[in-house]
Order: C-alpha cells, then sequence, then structure tokens
C-alpha cells in the first residue's frame, strides 16, 4: 500500500543547506592547479571559506579570481561545490559537467559534485552512476558514500545501503552525526525502529544541533509508542510541527488513535490553518477505517 503521509521537516541529510553546521567541502577537487602557483593559493582560500560555510567570501573570492584572470579546473569544481552550497542544484550540475575531466581524485570529486546534484534534482539512475564510480576512484569521499547510502534507500536496497553508510563513517573527514543521522532514517524505513533511535542518539552525541537527527529520533520514539519522550519540545522547537511528525509516526505504527490525537493538537498549537496535518489526519482516518498497519513511512524531504 502507498500512502502519503508526510512529516514536516526533511529526515535525510546529505548536504549543508539541510543541516545547521555541516560545511562539507574538506575533501574538495585539489591538485590539477598545483603548476598554478596563484590558482592554488585562492582554491586553498575557497576550500576554507566553503569548510567554514562561509559562502558569501567564497563567492567574492571565486569573483575576484575571474576578474583577475586566475584559471584552473580546481576552481570551476569550487564554484560548482558553493552552488550546492547554496541549493542552486541545476546551476551546480552545469557547472562540474563543464570542468575538464582528469585522472584520480580531481575526477572523482567531479563524480561527486555531479552525483549529488543529479539526485538533488531527482535524476536518480544518473546519479548512482556517477556515485558509484566516484566511490571507485576515491574511496575516501565520504559525501559521496553518503549520498550513494540515499541512493540506495529510495530503491529499498538495504545491504547496499547499509555497506555505503558503514564505508561513510569510516571515510576520513566524515561528518560522522549526518552519516549516523541517515544511517538511522536507512533502519527507520525498514520498520527497525529501536536500531534507528539508537543511530540517531548516536548522531546527536556527536553533533546536539543536527536538527534532522532529534526530528528522527522522536519519530522513532513515537514509532514504539513512547509518545511523551517523543512529544517533549525544548528551546527552538515548534510544537505543531513536532505533534504532527509524532502523529504521522503513530499512524505509521498503526496506533490511529494516538495519530488522531497528535494530528489534532498539532492544527490547534498552530492556532491556523494547518494544511499538512489535516491532509495526514485524513489519510489516518483511511487507514484507520482499512484496519491496516502496514502502511510505509512517507517523508517530502528533498533527496
Amino acid at each position: 500500500m502507498s500512502v502519503g503521509l508526510a512529516f514536516a521537516v526533511p529526515a535525510l541529510s546529505f548536504w549543508p543547506a539541510q543541516v545547521r553546521g555541516a560545511g562539507l567541502f574538506s575533501h574538495g577537487p585539489s591538485r590539477p592547479e598545483a603548476d598554478n602557483p596563484k590558482a592554488a593559493a585562492v582554491a586553498a582560500q575557497v576550500r576554507q571559506a566553503l569548510d567554514e560555510e562561509r559562502n558569501v567570501d567564497a563567492a567574492t573570492l571565486l569573483d575576484q579570481a575571474n576578474i583577475m584572470g586566475i584559471k584552473s579546473p580546481a576552481l570551476i569544481a569550487l564554484k560548482g561545490e558553493l552552488l550546492l552550497a547554496r541549493g542552486e542544484f541545476a546551476d551546480a550540475l552545469a557547472i562540474f559537467q563543464t570542468v575538464p575531466k582528469a585522472a584520480g581524485q580531481a575526477s572523482a570529486v567531479v563524480l561527486q559534485g555531479e552525483g549529488i546534484a543529479l539526485s538533488k534534482l531527482g535524476k536518480s539512475d544518473e546519479a548512482l552512476a556517477d556515485l558509484k564510480q566516484a566511490t571507485v576512484l576515491d574511496k575516501s569521499l565520504w559525501r559521496a558514500w553518503n549520498a550513494l547510502g540515499c541512493e540506495y534507500d529510495m530503491r529499498r536496497d538495504w545491504t547496499n545501503a547499509q555497506a555505503a553508510y558503514e564505508a561513510a563513517l569510516v571515510a576520513p573527514g566524515a561528518k560522522v552525526a549526518i552519516v549516523l543521522n541517515n544511517r538511522g532514517y536507512s533502519w527507520l524505513l525498514q520498520h527497525r525502529a529501536k536500531a534507528a533511535a539508537e543511530s540517531f542518539l548516536a548522531a546527536l552525541q556527536k553533533d546536539p544541533g543536527l536538527a534532522a537527527a532529534r526530528t528522527n529520533l522522536r519519530i522513532a520514539l513515537a514509532w514504539q509508542g513512547a509518545y511523551d519522550r517523543a512529544t517533549t519540545v525544548g528551546a527552538g522547537d515548534d510544537r505543531a510541527t513536532v505533534l504532527n511528525n509524532v502523529g504521522v509516526a503513530a499512524a505509521v505504527h498503526g496506533d490511529y488513535a494516538e495519530a488522531e490525537k497528535y494530528l489534532g493538537q498539532a492544527m490547534a498549537a498552530r492556532g491556523q490553518f494547518y494544511g499538512r496535518a489535516s491532509e495526514n489526519l485524513q489519510m489516518t482516518r483511511g487507514l484507520a477505517a482499512q484496519g491496516d498497519g502496514t502502511a510505509p513511512v512517507a517523508s517530502d524531504a528533498p533527496h
């Protein structure tokens, strides 16, 4: 059965725009500019700015280099990375596709960028091909492994998804919290709520500010019936969103009475029309009428 129950916030995360504190550029394309000292110096500065999520500074450096006629394949690829960080995926893809193909890691990083952009644009088959090739060329690219895990999740290929996340976790410079969150979400999709909750907790231990993991942990707890813990609201949390997500999780679990209760509370907490919670409530009532507790989890999170 396919249903349209929707959580109110992204649950998966493999790109910086989705998650606070996740500027992930430490494996930027490197060393084709080694014979151009000026380009190498600018590239190093741009990489540092992207690592620190100073996107405006990175853009300024790239613009200045262009005006001064300082060019290299690495600088072109870094422009693509900047566009990815901004969420401009179509433009990022176009930039990556202009980078001259090189050997080794430089080519792998470009394929990684292309693959992430393609995945974000919904071009899943092309994304999978690029990401697989990137990890063959350079097994240290944790972002490629992480995005590959998300692609396998979409195909319900759990074995390969798990292998991809494991590879991402041990790759140099990996943002472990993000990978743990995505691995947990993979387990949630498999209805392994207890294991998922443990992975989300581990992610939050690594990065307490990772909002996606905090949201997912509530969903996993609600799926296990721990509603009091799931609905605990902290500073900065939107109560209506929390209640909506817990209601959806209860519905997925087949606990329709609790689902109706929390979705109703979500609409009341919003204080105005809450379209998503209203739709979820109608869907929950439909599932309850059918008496079917096998509904798969669904999310509107961008992939």
